[in-house]
């Protein structure tokens, strides 16, 4: 057992260097600069991929509406950006719908920092206390899945319905600077593409430490055995909650990313066919690995690019067939088959 747990250990190290090597050298010099901007919108959703990880794979809780809470840093980050852009004017889609006043919940995001607060503050907020409170009551399962579902359907609603707050079904859009910085320019991107980078390497490691902690480790009796973790003394309910509230989190950091590299921020980022695709994501790359989160995450966008591009009119079928694919041939994602292969070549080098 010891030396499966080392061997997973390398190999989750191992995997994460391998990702890094890709992302920080092989991609930019390879890809020219509009490619390499896609790779950020791609990277954008590795944050989300992450956090599925933490609390589906280790933790037993699936939640379909990851969405939410990109879509909530995804927001911020816009409102702050597009404050900057309309100053000292009401941004443009409030003028058009007759708004004279701006609204007393955009004013904290004329400062960055308190828009850096908010990105990693309330989603974490939310998420905890709505989770615990599903949690205490015992909802697990198929059941907490519904439940986020439909809240990521209601908050599409919600911000569709208020076009003169939140921009309706066109979203937050034409903002170019950062800080009075030009951020539509190819080196600008760049830059943020190595910030990106950096970013999703700082939670990667974070993550793996998470995971082989102790606190991991009881994670994992909680999606095998909950019961006899709480007859233990443990409060799974706290515990569930908290690492829903860090893949909030990170789903948030990841919607911030989205908006800077993008140039805009729509309600269809929260809805239910974008949470879904983020399980996806996570599923694909392996529900049990890191780094696999991030390669399928990025695997996905490439293929999404590339079929609607070679295939504009049938391509959904064949990211369709991709999912199938994986679902029944590979279980674990692309980290299990990873895994296998590597035993399978350890034990025929053996003597």
């Amino acid at each position: 057992m010891r030396n499966r747990l080392c061997a997973e250990r390398k190999g989750d190290l191992a995997g994460m260097a391998a990702v890094l090597l890709l992302l920080a050298v092989v991609l930019p010099a390879t890809l020219d600069p509009f490619r390499l901007n896609l790779v950020s919108k791609y990277l954008a959703f590795a944050f989300v991929a992450v956090g599925v990880v933490l609390t589906w794979g280790y933790g037993g809780v699936l939640s379909l509406g990851q969405g939410m809470f990109f879509g909530l840093g995804g927001y911020m980050m816009a409102m702050f950006l597009k404050l900057e852009a309309s100053a000292p004017e009401l941004p443009d889609f409030m003028v058009w719908s007759s708004v004279e006043q701006l609204p007393w919940w955009w004013i904290p995001f004329h400062s960055l920092g308190w828009t850096v607060a908010g990105i990693l503050a309330i989603p974490a907020v939310l998420a905890y206390l709505f989770s615990y409170a599903i949690f205490k009551r015992r909802v697990s399962g198929v059941y907490f899945a519904i439940v986020t579902l439909s809240l990521a359907l209601a908050l599409t609603v919600v911000v569709v319905g208020q076009q003169g707050e939140t921009g309706g079904a066109n979203g937050i859009t034409d903002f170019r600077t950062l800080l009075g910085r030009d951020i539509t320019g190819d080196d600008a991107k760049r830059v943020m593409y190595f910030v990106e980078v950096l970013a999703i390497a700082l939670v990667m490691a974070v993550s793996l430490v998470i995971v082989r902690s102790r606190f991991g480790k009881i994670l994992i009796a909680i999606r095998d055995k909950e019961d006899r973790v709480r007859f233990s003394g443990y409060d799974t309910a706290h515990m569930k909650a908290f690492v829903f509230a860090l893949a909030a989190v990170l789903s948030a950091i990841g919607g911030a990313f989205y908006s800077l590299q993008v140039g805009l921020i729509a309600p269809g980022v929260i809805g239910v066919v974008a949470s879904v695709e983020m399980v996806i994501y996570a599923a694909v790359g392996g529900r049990l690995s890191i780094p696999g989160a991030v390669i399928g995450a990025l695997l996905i966008g490439f293929l999404k690019s590339y079929l609607s591009e070679t295939f504009p009119e049938g391509w959904l079928y064949f990211l369709g067939a991709v999912f199938i694919l994986v679902v029944w041939a590979m279980p674990n994602g692309l980290a299990g088959l990873g895994r296998k292969l590597l035993r399978r070549c350890s034990a025929q080098a053996a003597p």
